[in-house]
C-alpha cells in the first residue's frame, strides 16, 4: 500500500520580496482575522503593507529569509526514512505550509501524482489552534477536493503529550540545565507561541494543551525543586492576549535573581520567533535587565526522539482514522486532548473526512 505523508507547517518568506505577501495570506486567513470579505482582504492588504518593512528587518538578522521550509524538509526526510525502514508498505512524506510556498494547492497536486492508496495528514504544531491546525486542515481539504484527491484521509489533530515530543524537549532541556553555572539557580520558561483572548475565549483549546505538554515533561525529568513558569511570545496588535508573557518572566526572573532557560515548547522547528525573538531580542531585555546566565534550548528539529514520536503518529493515525471515533481523524494516543464540549475541537465535529 502506498501511504503520502503531509507534514504542515506555518510557512516563511523565502526572501525579502516575499515578506509582504507572506503576511497578506498571514492575515487574510479567516482563522487569524474573522472579518467578512471584502473586509478581510482590505485589512490583509492594510497590515502586510505596515507590517512589511518591520519583518524584513527582523529576517535580515537570519539571512533575509526564513530557515522553516528547509527545515521543515529535513524532518520531512527524517521522518520518511524511519516509515520506510520498519514496514511493508510504502510511505512518501510531503510538505505543506500554510502561507508561503509549497502551500496547499501545490502539495495537493503532488500527492495526486504520487497516486496514494491513504493519505495522513500531520500537523508539526504539537497543540492544537484552530489557527494553526485548524486553519492547515480546513485549506487541506479545499485543495485536496479542487484536485480530485479522492483518497481516504487521516488527520491527527494534536498530540502535545507525544512521548517522543516529550522526551526529545526533555532531554534537549537537561542538556542545558547542567550548563547553568554552578551556584546560580535556573528558572524555566516554558515559551509558546501567544494567543489573542478572545480565540481562547471562544474555545480554542491551545492553552490547555501547552498545559499537558509542560505537565509531561516536567513529569518526565522528576526534578521536585525544578522552578519553571509557562509564558507566551510574539504579541502584536492592540488585542488583549493571553498570559503571562515572555518579556514580563524574563523581568520576574531578573528581579528574582535566576538563571533563565527558556524553552520553545510549542515550535518544533527553528524560525523567527527563535532565533530572532528568543535569541537575539529577548535575550538583549535579559542583558538590559543584568540576568547573568541566558540559555535558550534548541527546538527538538529532527532530534531522534521526536521523529520515532512522528511515526508512531503516522500509525495512530491510520489506526484511529478506521476506529469510528470520527471518521479520518484522531488525536496523538488516541484519547481527548481536550474536554468534550470543546467547541473548536476536530472530533467533536463528525463529518466524515474521505478527501
Amino acid at each position: 500500500m502506498k501511504i503520502a505523508v503531509v507534514l504542515f507547517n506555518l510557512g516563511g518568506p523565502s526572501g525579502p520580496q516575499a515578506v509582504r505577501p507572506f503576511l497578506f495570506n498571514l492575515f487574510n486567513d479567516p482563522a487569524i482575522i474573522t472579518s467578512p470579505q471584502p473586509f478581510r482582504w482590505l485589512l490583509a492588504q492594510l497590515i502586510s503593507r505596515r507590517r512589511a518593512p518591520v519583518a524584513q528587518k527582523i529576517y535580515e538578522q537570519i539571512g533575509g529569509k526564513s530557515p522553516i521550509l528547509e527545515m521543515t524538509e529535513h524532518q520531512a526526510t527524517a521522518l520518511n526514512t524511519r516509515l520506510n525502514d520498519s514496514d511493508d508498505d510504502e510511505y512518501q512524506t510531503f510538505v505543506s505550509m500554510r502561507y508561503w510556498h509549497p502551500m496547499s494547492d501545490e502539495t495537493a497536486n503532488r500527492v495526486k501524482e504520487y497516486g496514494p492508496d491513504r493519505i495522513v495528514l500531520l500537523p508539526l504544531y504539537p497543540q492544537f489552534s484552530t489557527t494553526t491546525t485548524g486553519s492547515s486542515l480546513n485549506d487541506w481539504h479545499r485543495a485536496a477536493a479542487k484536485a480530485g484527491l479522492l483518497v481516504p484521509c487521516h488527520a491527527i489533530c494534536c498530540y502535545p503529550a507525544d512521548g517522543g515530543f516529550v522526551a526529545a524537549v526533555t532531554g534537549l532541556l537537561e542538556t542545558a540545565l547542567k550548563t547553568v553555572p554552578k551556584g546560580e539557580k535556573p528558572r524555566v520558561l516554558f515559551s509558546a507561541h501567544g494567543l489573542p483572548k478572545k480565540i481562547v475565549d471562544a474555545g480554542d483549546p491551545y492553552p490547555e494543551h501547552v498545559e499537558q505538554s509542560v505537565t509531561a515533561i516536567v513529569d518526565r525529568m522528576d526534578m521536585k525543586d525544578l522552578d519553571w513558569v509557562i509564558c507566551y511570545q510574539s504579541r502584536v496588535g492592540p488585542l488583549e492576549w493571553i498570559g503571562p508573557s515572555t518579556d514580563d518572566e524574563i523581568a520576574r526572573g531578573a528581579a528574582d535573581g535566576r538563571a533563565l532557560v527558556i524553552v520553545p515548547v510549542a515550535f518544533v522547528s527553528e524560525h523567527s520567533e527563535t532565533l530572532v525573538e528568543l535569541d537575539i531580542e529577548y535575550r538583549e531585555l535579559a542583558e538590559s535587565l543584568n540576568v547573568t546566565t541566558y540559555i535558550r534550548v534548541p527546538a527538538v528539529a529532527d532530534d531522534a526522539a521526536f521523529i520515532g514520536g512522528l511515526k508512531d503518529l503516522v500509525g495512530q493515525a491510520l489506526i484511529g482514522g478506521d476506529s469510528g471515533d470520527r471518521a479520518g481523524i484522531t488525536s496523538g494516543d488516541g484519547n481527548r486532548a481536550c474536554a468534550t464540549d470543546c467547541p473548536t475541537c476536530p472530533l467533536n465535529q463528525r463529518t466524515n473526512q474521505n478527501v
